[in-house]
């Protein structure tokens, strides 16, 4: 009876990992680079590589970013627009609450793996146009973000050197002390995000109340100072006073000020990392979802307020000339109003507050680039696996930001193009994904209102582009740097076997059983499908068993790979058993063929102990046109790559699957 049971046990289990080899780190160092991984887009995303904090917790380390252009928007909105500075800032108050705020609401709803609007648009276009649409996305994304962490700290030293109490030795080194700065940054993430969660919430606290103390003390001297309100309505009145005479200028500066809302995307960027409750993953992300929305309400809500009075109180009470470049205010607007109304002592604690937060805006950036940048590009074999480690992945960005920091001799103006690019095409890219998701559910008021919404963005993003060329070629320095890393780590990762775990379902489990209870041994003719009946199995077997050395008693089984979407890497392939005419099939899809096969034939041979035969035929043609096809297609002479991936993953010859080639 035992020895019924035993033929009737399958000999495969249903799910099997990877015969990869992956080599696991041994020292102490490698283990706590690659301790923390970034998980693929899907439900897993977020999981592992960080704790999960509060959303308000998390609200301060998107913060650091949003919130620190309070430093610096005011003044470029006086400059822009004069004294309709506050018209200016209403509009953006405007499209933050009635654009920008419900957008990403859907955004955090329909991308709840912290992939963002990337995530929404990747589907849009099919196989490697798909992918190479996402490359694009990756170096606007990329350019935004390093740029404001290189840009944000340039701009904390400049402040540093700006403030007379800091020593003067300190002038004409902003490119070293910038330098020094990115470094602690990179620093703080190399200790985990956790640290920097925490470092992110007394910043933050700190500076919305030192801002809260400026701008109070300002609306107190609009209403208590003898002129200064008669004398900002008189320039709205010498300005012309009419309605197109207003929204001429505001109209004007909006581009720029469209800049101060990045912290929007960094904000769903960052949802893995907000603590959700729940009994089952549904409720989880539910919960995900409910808080990152509360997340982006309330700092929606507080900038709004803040940047709005910021702009009148800085517009009435400081004089024009002082905002124009080598004024006292030019770029750090309340700062001035700090020094001027509060006392030095306050506005020397002020400054110092605004060179950390705006030093550690770049945390904001840096959270936002680890959690998209490595969901894709390693899934994709577009980068190797170490690229979904946090503590490497770290180190890369932050070389790359000292490098660009170098490059630019730590010049805020110079960066100032290539960062309103990033932003703003990340902004277009978020606004087009949410009108395409509510057309396709036939909303047509929300999608006329979204459609709206890029199409104001786009004037943005076209606006700057005009105003700046330099910005849009440095993303496409960024663009073309990633698609060329890109594409060389996918040739160079062609011969991995390319599957994250095998699945077997109970047909293809019973006919391996069956041809081992048969003979104890697996032959395998591999065959591509095309009428898929009798005759053409019947064919198949017969022109291998007369070209290649199939035993003749042998029983076979037949293994066609379907390739589904050749741009795809590694994902999971489940195998099928299917009979046709008393002809037993495993049917598998997968990206590429050959990679398939290995990773099949080595799962066999592991699990059963029993090293299985495989017989093709020769594919006719030109080499160099199977490999281009290989690479493209997933196909091409399938025999000799296969033999190739089961040689690099096998090292000892006598262990590896035969591979039979005739005819």
């Amino acid at each position: 009876m035992g020895d019924m049971d035993d033929v009737n046990e399958p000999a495969v289990p249903e799910v099997v990992e990877s015969p990869a080899l992956r080599a696991q780190p041994s020292g102490k160092v490698a283990r706590w680079l690659l301790h923390h991984q970034v998980q693929p887009v899907g439900p897993a995303a977020g999981e592992g590589h960080a704790e999960p904090h509060a959303w308000w917790k998390v609200m301060c380390l998107t913060g650091v970013d949003y919130f620190s252009s309070l430093a610096y928007v005011p003044a470029i909105a006086a400059l822009a627009a004069g004294a309709v500075s506050p018209l200016a800032t209403l509009l953006i108050v405007a499209l933050t609450l009635l654009g920008m705020l419900p957008m990403y609401r859907r955004v955090a709803k329909e991308s709840p793996h912290g992939a963002g609007s990337v995530a929404m648009l990747e589907d849009l276009l099919p196989f490697w146009w798909g992918k190479l649409f996402v490359l694009v996305l990756l170096g606007f994304v990329a350019t935004s973000w390093i740029i404001t962490i290189t840009l944000s700290t340039a701009d904390a030293s400049v402040h540093v050197v700006e403030n007379p109490f800091f020593p003067q030795a300190l002038h004409g080194h902003e490119v070293a002390l910038t330098v020094a700065l990115l470094l602690v940054l990179g620093g703080v993430f190399l200790l985990g995000f956790s640290e920097a969660v925490s470092v992110a919430i007394p910043l933050v606290a700190v500076f919305l109340v030192l801002n809260a103390v400026v701008i109070a003390v300002g609306l107190a001297h609009v209403f208590t100072t003898p002129g200064a309100w008669s004398a900002w309505t008189d320039a709205l009145v010498e300005g012309g006073g009419g309605p197109g005479d207003l929204m001429g200028p505001a109209l004007l500066a909006f581009p720029l000020l469209v800049l101060g809302l990045s912290g929007f995307e960094t904000g769903v960027s960052m949802m893995p990392l907000v603590a959700a409750k729940g009994a089952d993953g549904e409720q989880r992300l539910r919960s995900r979802i409910r808080n990152t929305r509360k997340l982006l309400t309330t700092a929606a809500l507080i900038m709004s307020v803040y940047l709005l009075s910021a702009s009148f109180v800085t517009t009435v009470l400081i004089p024009h000339e002082q905002f124009e470049p080598g004024g006292a205010a030019n770029g750090r607007a309340l700062a001035w109003l700090a020094h001027e109304h509060v006392g030095e002592t306050f506005g020397t604690i002020y400054d110092i507050s605004t060179i950390l937060i705006l030093w550690f805006a770049g945390a904001s950036a840096m959270a936002g680039l680890i959690n998209i940048v490595p969901r894709y590009l390693p899934d994709y074999g577009m980068a190797p696996e170490w690229g979904r480690a946090v503590r490497p992945v770290v180190i890369v960005y932050t070389a790359v930001c000292v490098a660009i920091t170098i490059a630019f001799d730590a010049d805020v103006d110079s960066q100032a193009g290539a960062y309103a690019t990033g932003i703003l095409a990340m902004m277009v890219s978020g606004a087009f994904a949410v009108t395409v998701s509510v057309a396709r559910r036939r909303r047509r008021a929300a999608a006329i209102g979204f459609a709206l919404l890029t199409a104001v963005l786009f004037y943005a993003l076209g606006a700057n582009i005009i105003d700046k060329p330099d910005g849009i070629a440095i993303s496409g320095f960024f663009i073309a740097g990633i698609v060329i890393v890109s594409l060389i780590s996918r040739v160079s990762r062609t011969t991995e076997l390319r599957a994250d775990r095998i699945v077997f379902d109970p047909a293809a489990r019973q006919f391996i059983t069956d041809t081992l209870a048969h003979d104890n041994a697996i032959n395998i003719i591999a065959n591509r499908r095309e009428a898929g009946d009798r005759a053409e199995y019947s064919a198949k077997e017969r022109e291998q068993r007369g070209t290649n050395p199939v035993p003749a008693p042998a029983d076979v089984l037949f293994l066609e790979i379907d390739v589904v979407d050749p741009s795809d890497f590694s994902e999971t392939l489940t195998v099928h058993g299917v009979e046709v005419d008393g002809y037993r099939v495993l049917r598998a899809e997968a990206p590429a063929a050959p990679n398939a096969i290995a990773a099949i034939l080595l799962t066999l041979r592991d699990t059963t102990g029993i090293q299985p035969h495989c017989y093709f035929a020769w594919a006719e043609g030109s080499p160099l046109k199977h490999m281009f096809r290989y690479f493209l297609l997933g196909r091409g002479d399938t025999a000799p790559v296969t033999r190739e991936i089961i040689r690099k993953h096998e090292p000892d010859p006598t262990r590896r699957p035969g591979i039979h080639v005739g005819g």
